[in-house]
């Protein structure tokens, strides 16, 4: 299939069937025609604010900003984490804005019957999945990553002495992805016959897709290749990318490329897919990492 792109952006081939588009997500799924992808998997600017270009130069040069700059543990460097908590209620209404807008350009670029996973966190869900619903696409259910991160847990700041036994938050051990669907065209046979979406792929041993799946923190090895800080792993990438095309064929999009994990993803699964990044840096960042992330086993 080919896809209708914006004027004046950069592609790029990144595999026999996969390429990649330098471009803004909201003007690439305008442009797009009606009914053209079969299938979404992306990880959004969360909480918004921290991908805009002042706090990325503020991360990249080691300052912070919205970004909090963990210190290193024996030797040991953490990767920069988002203080969402930092989001004041105008900015959070800006983020709920983000999705209101999102939707229906994703509702407008979807087959019927094609499927959203949306990646978010348990402080930002509650914001992110009301909006996307309200546009026209149907809430499935919650799909849970069960991986154990460095978020929250954190005890009083600026009391930690006096409160050595009090945690802020609990410390995180899921990560929750919204899975939503266009609504069919008709029943779920018809919807498969004519748009070859409307439902989830089983497992390569015919057992069902999960709402519930354990893993691994992305590794080192991964990280290296893709310093990106909302990498996820390719063996859950994978297990998701691979549900989202029913019948094993159509077009995944990711909007909201980053370092182009999805797309690697996609790439060895042998699906079509195309990724969409508007930040210079981490577009060549996926040029560089998605041919890599891909061949690994």
């Amino acid at each position: 299939m080919e896809l209708v792109h914006p004027r004046r952006v950069e592609r790029v081939r990144v595999g026999p069937r996969q390429e990649i588009v330098l471009a803004d997500a909201f003007e690439w799924l305008a442009s797009l025609e009606e009914n053209s992808l079969h299938a979404v998997v992306t990880d959004p600017p969360y909480g918004w604010k921290e991908y805009e270009p002042a706090e990325l130069a503020k991360r990249r040069q080691g300052r912070g900003g919205i970004w909090r700059i963990p210190p290193a543990i024996g030797g040991c460097v953490r990767a920069p984490l988002p203080r969402f908590t930092a989001l004041n209620p105008r900015e959070r209404e800006r983020l709920a804005s983000f999705f209101a807008r999102l939707g229906p350009l994703l509702v407008r670029a979807l087959r019927p019957g094609g499927h959203v996973f949306l990646a978010s966190n348990a402080t930002l869900s509650q914001i992110a999945f009301p909006a996307l619903a309200r546009s026209g696409l149907e809430w499935r259910c919650e799909v849970v990553r069960l991986v154990r991160t460095l978020r929250g847990g954190n005890r009083p700041k600026n009391a930690h002495e006096r409160f050595p036994f009090v945690s802020s938050t609990p410390r995180g051990g899921y990560e929750p992805w919204g899975l939503f669907r266009k609504p069919l065209d008709g029943t779920l046979e018809a919807n498969l016959d004519r748009w070859q979406t409307g439902g989830l792929r089983r497992s390569a041993d015919g057992s069902p897709f999960v709402d519930v799946i354990p893993s691994e923190r992305t590794p080192r090895r991964e990280r290296t290749i893709a310093p990106h800080p909302s990498l996820k792993p390719q063996s859950f990438l994978r297990r998701i990318v691979r549900a989202a095309l029913p019948l094993g064929e159509g077009v995944v999009a990711d909007p909201f490329m980053g370092s182009g994990s999805t797309i690697a993803a996609a790439v060895a699964l042998g699906y079509e897919a195309v990724g969409v990044e508007r930040d210079g840096s981490f577009f060549e960042m996926s040029r560089r990492a998605i041919h890599v992330l891909s061949r690994l086993s």
